[in-house]
């Protein structure tokens, strides 16, 4: 296989898998117009494979539960390349009740978990309010899962770009329009590939690359309040069943888990109304807190909401659909996609993402 890889797409997957390909000493070019300004920039970033789990999506559980693994490895490896922050908290997770109603959908969520051979331990809130003592005392419930974790995604992905470039990777600002065999159209005229790989990780901008999958854009909205001190661990929670996450970041708190279909771009009152409700009352210190930013990403959903992540031709390798999962997956898609440009085995089973499954 080639050793020069054109990589499509600079978010998190896009830089994993470059950042990959450079550990192999492989020649890459990677192409995005805004690097890390989309759904990256607005991701919560937890690691996340117990409390993330989806019902009906029993296939991708291996894959999380993998991924989150292959963290540890990924951020010792890239932090021997550059000495910016990587923004990794190992203190794990909470995961709250409001009402009676929430309590019983934690319990059937705990079961399923644990069904599945997962780590989740019911606490009393009495031993919840030790660990966090600014959860409210109203709660109906508190599950922990210690082995969930995060990372912040713009503190990564800047560390990323840093040691991309300090290995020499070419960064193309431009925007692709359409592939065929042995070239790439830009809005900055066409590139040359023969004899190369490209790797397409653009998430939503597939869109203009004419691939013939099927993504569509499923929007979040964060809120990032200052609030230093009031968590140290990641709370996530049910209020009248909307799901809540409240993510400290030292400094600040991120609040998030809005996901919409709706095709609105910009950040609904309402969406920030309930977020607020809710993260208020999990933790009613939160109401003193200053707001500092908000915004919305979308998110590249596919048909299931699992991801594609094989090949399509032999000169091109998929790795985009990662939905509300790509950061967690950012390890194994990274990993894996590199190896697929290389004509490698991809060491994981990866045939619920086939990319083809939806034509």
């Amino acid at each position: 296989m080639s050793q020069r890889v054109y990589v499509v797409g600079a978010g998190i997957i896009g830089l994993t898998t470059a950042f990959e390909l450079s550990e192999r000493g492989v020649s890459v070019t990677l192409i995005d117009p805004a690097p890390a300004s989309g759904a990256s920039h607005f991701a919560g970033g937890m690691l996340a494979p117990v409390a993330e789990v989806q019902y009906r999506q029993e296939p991708l559980y291996p894959l999380m539960r993998e991924s989150a693994a292959l963290y540890p490895d990924l951020l010792e490896r890239l932090g021997r390349v550059t000495d910016l922050p990587l923004g990794y908290h190992n203190h794990g997770t909470l995961v709250v009740a409001a009402d009676r109603a929430d309590a019983q959908h934690l319990a059937e969520l705990t079961e399923h978990q644990q069904a599945h051979g997962m780590e989740a331990q019911r606490l009393t809130l009495r031993e919840a309010r030790r660990l966090e003592p600014a959860l409210s005392p109203a709660l109906a419930g508190v599950v922990s899962i210690p082995s969930d974790t995060q990372v912040e995604p713009r503190l990564l992905t800047a560390a990323l770009r840093d040691a991309l470039t300090r290995r020499g990777i070419t960064f193309l600002k431009a925007t692709v329009t359409g592939l065929s065999e042995g070239h790439l159209d830009t809005d900055r005229g066409p590139l040359d590939t023969r004899g190369a790989q490209v790797v397409l990780a653009a998430g939503l901008g597939m869109a203009s690359i004419s691939t013939g999958l099927r993504l569509r854009p499923v929007y979040g909205d964060i809120l990032v309040a200052r609030s230093p001190g009031l968590l140290d661990r990641v709370v996530r929670g049910f209020v009248r069943d909307r799901p809540i996450y409240l993510i400290p970041r030292g400094e600040t708190l991120a609040i998030g888990a809005t996901s919409r279909e709706d095709h609105r771009g910009d950040t609904p009152l309402g969406a920030v109304r309930d977020l607020l409700d809710d993260a208020c009352q999990i933790v009613p210190a939160l109401e003193e807190a200053g707001l500092v930013e908000w915004g919305t990403g979308a998110r590249p959903g596919t048909p299931d909401d699992l991801p594609y992540l094989g090949r399509i031709s032999p000169q091109v390798v998929v790795s985009t659909g990662y939905f509300r999962h790509g950061i967690l997956l950012a390890a194994l898609g990274g990993l894996a996609g590199a190896r697929l440009a290389l004509g490698e085995a991809p060491g994981f089973d990866l045939s619920a993402c086939a990319p083809q499954r939806h034509k």
